[in-house]
């Protein structure tokens, strides 16, 4: 078949480039434009092998799994398949399982089947070379694109190199059309509209409740810690480690029946977040009992348009917080037959009740938000969740206000 396929290692490939512009393989000191990485993987892909592109994969790693944000926008592009293996850490390092032995698996099955005339390989890894080899005794020609080394030297497997049919470099110049240094202040996709009520959430300072502010500063080396009081046995007793803001699920256990945490005194200030910043609200209070009453996103869906959410899902929605929050109010609101609760909902702000933001959340987990960073859970992500919610409601309650011009 007259056909080229592109096979690329995400790994390898953003990795590489984040050495050669960066200094360090983390992706996360680059920033990607990932449209025009697919198309200039395309182009280039055509001009070398004379033959019009079937298909790109694009394999990656992703914790347990679950689709990212980026592998969300590539996974709807034309002409682009993405490929998961899962992503685990060990000894404080992040390392990607199963993605050599798919795309081992997708070489030697499109080469068996003669899907292609010739494969493009963006990979580092020699133990694709038996894959390598077994798709050119099916006929099939490999071309090996390589990213630049930053000291000059190889970042491929000699083996790979020496067994492929054809060779390419793809350098700083080719890169740097689609990938930027975020230490160099280059930003290739466009920035994205500001968002004052987050960054208000963000920056806000903590409350003076008696918790201690999230980026309180450790001791200093040589600098003695306090010691924790002493227990009436003599024994020093551990205290809690301190925490930030503290979120509905903590304030749940504050109220729980026979909850062991310590009750924060009546005059303590709590802080919520919500779409227009840090809303204080005095001591703990109870849900009030409408809450209980609110319906929950999956009571009011039904099978039909539970089906079209999972394809919007997939097909439109880009999993940035904000805008998460913002599809899960849309749809809820809209679905409300009793616009009575709507009128409620906004009596309670800026705490949504317990039962709608627990769903909230676990369909913010769905795009790979909430995911385990550094191993602790990313209050941000839910400060934006909570934001996005909160303007959605508000806007369909301003409607709700607005009247009708005659």
């Amino acid at each position: 078949m007259d056909r080229c396929i592109v096979l690329v290692d995400a790994g390898y490939l953003l990795g590489a480039a984040a050495s050669l512009l960066a200094g360090e393989p983390s992706r996360s000191r680059i920033t990607v434009d990932h449209s025009a990485l697919v198309q200039g993987l395309r182009e280039q892909a055509e001009s070398d092998t004379e033959r019009p592109l079937l298909r790109i994969y694009w394999f990656d790693g992703a914790p347990d799994r679950v689709p990212q944000p980026e592998h969300r926008r590539l996974r709807v592009m034309p002409r682009v398949t993405v490929r998961l293996g899962a992503l685990t850490r060990s000894d404080g390092r992040w390392a990607q399982k199963g993605v050599d032995a798919a795309m081992h698996a997708e070489l030697t099955e499109l080469a068996r089947n003669r899907a292609c005339s010739d494969v493009v390989l963006v990979t580092g890894d020699g133990d694709l070379l038996p894959g390598m080899m077994a798709a050119k005794e099916h006929g099939v020609a490999v071309h090996l694109w390589a990213v630049q080394a930053a000291d000059g030297d190889y970042n491929q497997s000699e083996d790979l190199v020496a067994e492929a049919d054809e060779r390419r470099v793809l350098d700083r110049t080719w890169i740097t059309k689609a990938v930027r240094a975020k230490d160099l202040g280059g930003v290739c996709a466009p920035q994205p509209a500001p968002r004052p009520e987050i960054a208000a959430i963000l920056s806000a300072p903590l409350p003076d409740s008696g918790l201690a502010p999230a980026g309180e500063r450790p001791p200093e080396e040589g600098e003695r810690a306090p010691a924790p009081p002493a227990s009436g046995n003599g024994t020093q007793e551990r205290l809690p480690t301190p925490k930030g803001v503290p979120t509905p699920k903590d304030l749940a256990a504050l109220r729980a029946p026979g909850a062991q945490t310590v009750q924060h005194p009546p005059t303590a200030t709590l802080r919520w977040s919500s779409d227009k910043g840090w809303v204080d609200r005095p001591g703990v209070a109870a849900e009030p009992a409408e809450a209980s009453s609110m319906p929950t996103l999956a009571q009011l869906t039904t099978a039909e348009q539970r089906w079209a959410d999972r394809e919007e899902d997939i097909t439109t929605v880009g999993g940035d917080p904000f805008e998460v929050g913002q599809v899960f109010a849309r749809r809820w609101t809209d679905r409300l037959g009793d616009q009575s609760h709507l009128q409620k909902l906004s009596g309670m702000y800026p705490r949504i009740p317990h039962r709608v933001d627990g769903e909230l959340l676990r369909y913010a987990a769905r795009f790979g938000l909430l995911a385990h960073k550094d191993d602790q859970i990313d209050e941000h992500d839910r400060y934006a969740i909570r934001a996005g919610f909160w303007r959605e409601v508000d806007i369909r309650t301003a409607a709700e206000r607005t009247p009708a011009a005659d």
